[in-house]
């Protein structure tokens, strides 16, 4: 079996390693002159490579039943398995992350291109797919580079060559009008996993915070998304998983007019109820019982958004001041103006619908022979491994179909 294998990112690499595994002969296009440039960047350099809470309802794509076959196929469990066969073991964070033991991308990227080579997998690196016809034969690639020129016709083709976000590291969405040319459905591409831009007002004054945060996105009077995690504070609005996990919403809709709600008890509320509680009747310093929580910059603005002067003591408030005040650091409101871009966003949703091609083999509904893997479907999921896993998760089960294997027996 003759297979080809467009992209040689997280989807590419497990893809093209497990169809050589099992017999088939691979080559790899990358238009880069290294494999797994994408997966360097990922995890800040630790490569966050999955997450015990993978499940179909933590991503947003076209049906939820369809990512839930795929990951039934290859879930966290097989993905550890395939990960430690590359040699990769891997350790779980105390809230269910996932990182190589090395804690390094950089090592990562290396046992793959070892694992390739001793697979015997044909790497054509600094090679470009100009074009993909299906052909009785097959399909033919159109191919133009230093590693390989000139037309070539494989049994197979699996499409991992990644979405538009880091087009500084090869991803500019080049072969999706190829796709679309050959039937498929293309949504326009979008960027996700981005940092969100907000009219951050009185909140300006902490420029450089970071704290724990619930992030609540609203549209029409409407809750429509919720998240939790890490927020950090920029001269144009919002950094962070808190919210980057929310950013698909907004990029999808852009003329809409959106909110943040910001949460900053949402992971110390207990806590801050309790002591509040107990000291409530004390002459402590508002600001010096804040800042028991809160980064001081953040303890003396808290004070300014419910009214009260930073220096009046907890005795001075009553039931009804302490209620409101606490609500008022629960319901952070924030204006949205729109995402970053795709050099700055760690994944681009659209693309084609998942619908088109099936969840076990990706194989493509449209074009026989034509597997469809990671970025190139529309499918996001939250910070956390997630969209890595999927990557891994949909390029090793295209690469099983195309040498001809079902997943149970890969």
């Amino acid at each position: 079996m003759k297979i080809a294998v467009i992209g040689a990112g997280p989807a590419g690499m497990a893809a093209a390693l497990q169809a050589a595994r099992h017999g088939a002969a691979v080559t790899l296009f990358e238009r880069n002159a290294d494999v797994g440039r994408k997966l360097l960047v990922t995890g800040s350099g630790r490569c966050n490579l999955t997450n015990e809470a993978v499940a179909s309802e933590k991503y947003a794509c076209a049906d939820p039943e369809w990512m839930s076959a795929l990951l039934n196929a290859f879930g966290v469990e097989a993905l550890k398995r395939f990960l430690r066969r590359a040699g990769i073991p891997v350790y779980q964070t105390a809230d269910g992350w996932y990182y190589p033991l090395s804690n390094s991308a950089h090592s990562v990227v290396e046992a793959f291109h070892s694992a390739l080579l001793l697979a015997n997998v044909t790497l054509c690196m600094k090679t470009q797919v100009r074009e993909i016809q299906s052909t009785e034969g097959g399909v033919l690639l159109a191919l133009a580079g230093e590693g390989a020129a000139g037309d070539d016709c494989f049994q197979k083709v699996i499409v991992a060559a990644g979405g538009m976000a880091h087009p500084n590291l090869g991803s500019r969405g080049e072969l999706f009008p190829v796709l679309k040319a050959l039937g498929h459905t293309l949504l326009p591409k979008r960027p996700a996993l981005a940092p969100v831009e907000a009219e951050l007002q009185s909140l300006k004054h902490l420029l450089g915070v970071r704290l724990d945060a619930g992030v609540e996105l609203w549209k029409g009077g409407k809750c429509i998304a919720a998240s939790a995690g890490n927020i950090i504070f920029t001269e144009w609005g919002i950094n962070g998983p808190g919210v980057m996990d929310l950013s698909h919403f907004i990029s999808a809709d852009p003329g809409a007019k959106f909110e943040l709600s910001l949460d900053f008890l949402r992971f110390s509320e207990t806590d801050f109820t309790d002591l509040l509680q107990e000291q409530r009747k004390t002459p402590v310093p508002l600001k010096v019982f804040l800042e028991g929580f809160f980064a001081p910059k953040i303890a003396s603005l808290l004070p300014q958004l419910a009214g009260l002067s930073e220096g009046v003591s907890l005795d001075r408030l009553d039931e009804a001041a302490l209620q409101k005040m606490t609500q008022s650091f629960r319901t952070i409101r924030l204006k949205v103006k729109g995402v970053r871009g795709f050099d700055v966003c760690q994944l681009s949703a659209g693309g084609v619908p998942v619908t088109e091609v099936d969840p076990v083999t990706l194989e493509s509904r449209v074009v026989k022979g034509l597997h469809l893997t990671g970025e190139t479907l529309d499918v996001a999921g939250p910070c956390g491994g997630f969209n890595l896993h999927f990557a891994f998760a949909s390029g090793a089960l295209a690469g099983l179909a195309a040498a001809g294997r079902s997943a149970g027996g890969g």
